[in-house]
């Protein structure tokens, strides 16, 4: 069985977010054992570890998906996403677009002759909500707002100062997860937009076993409506500001959001457990 390594939202290696990917045998009847699927995720040890199989003609969707972190399995996942739509593109497996049927619902992908792919995933709603106490001591920064971001991706998506802010934190991880689901979002407005990103974010999810997420498409589903709210546009690129980094262009439509970006196969290998 092959695996792959995929590095997404980014257009070169050793950049974006990094996932595991693992398309299982057209013959299979539905997914392994959850124990071995998340035996793959923890020895990957990447953010998370996407699994497809392809399902019989009249399905609703062309490929079941599911993703886990190196500790658990997760609701939603984007990049992991791309990273799958990749690399049956890349491979010839399909060619312009692909539904997937996950826990979260029907997602599509659509490639694009430039090489990048468009993920289309539910808009996550956000409903503001007070800062909760101890957050700020634990994130090392004050809020300007804070929003729930609903039960698929379950954040705190905090808006801070200034980019400036964002990049500098240091966050007390542990203390973080006390106060969401999955984790935190922090965000606020690039310093200049001619740099070619208009929003940053650094994510950090500590209850599933990834203290800070490279570029996280999910967190995306709530920061394009957020900041298309604020910046009068709907067609924005946001920039994850990690270690790593990485863009993704992103469009709301309503219930649903648009996430554009590129990937890159770094390791095509075997996987004989």
């Amino acid at each position: 069985m092959r695996i792959r390594i995929v590095d997404a939202f980014t257009d070169r290696p050793f950049a974006g977010n990094p996932a595991g990917v693992v398309l299982l045998d057209s013959d299979s009847k539905g997914f392994p054992e959850d124990a071995w699927l998340q035996g793959v995720a923890t020895e990957v040890n990447h953010p998370e570890t996407a699994f497809a199989h392809p399902l019989p003609p009249g399905s609703d969707a062309d490929w079941a998906l599911r993703w886990f972190t190196p500790a658990t399995e997760v609701d939603m996942c984007g990049h992991a996403t791309l990273a799958t739509a990749h690399v049956l593109h890349t491979r010839g497996t399909a060619t312009g677009t692909v539904r997937f049927t996950a826990r979260c619902g029907i997602l599509v992908t659509t490639a694009h002759e430039d090489g990048t792919i468009t993920l289309d995933f539910p808009t996550a709603p956000l409903t503001p909500t007070a800062v909760p106490d101890g957050l700020e001591r634990a994130l090392g920064a004050t809020p300007r707002s804070a929003h729930d971001t609903g039960p698929h991706i379950g954040d705190l998506l905090l808006e801070l100062a200034d980019e400036a802010t964002v990049r500098g934190l240091a966050p007390d991880i542990a203390a973080l997860g006390r106060h969401s689901r999955r984790g935190v979002i922090a965000t606020a407005p690039a310093e200049d937009p001619a740099r070619g990103y208009d929003y940053v974010s650094r994510c950090f999810f500590p209850n599933v076993g990834v203290d800070e997420d490279s570029v996280t498409g999910s967190a995306h589903t709530a920061l394009a409506p957020f900041w298309s709210a604020r910046l009068g546009r709907d067609e924005l690129t946001g920039f994850q500001a990690s270690a790593r980094g990485g863009l993704v262009r992103t469009t709301p439509r309503g219930d649903r959001t648009l996430l554009t970006g590129s990937a890159v196969t770094v390791i095509d290998g075997e996987l004989l457990a």
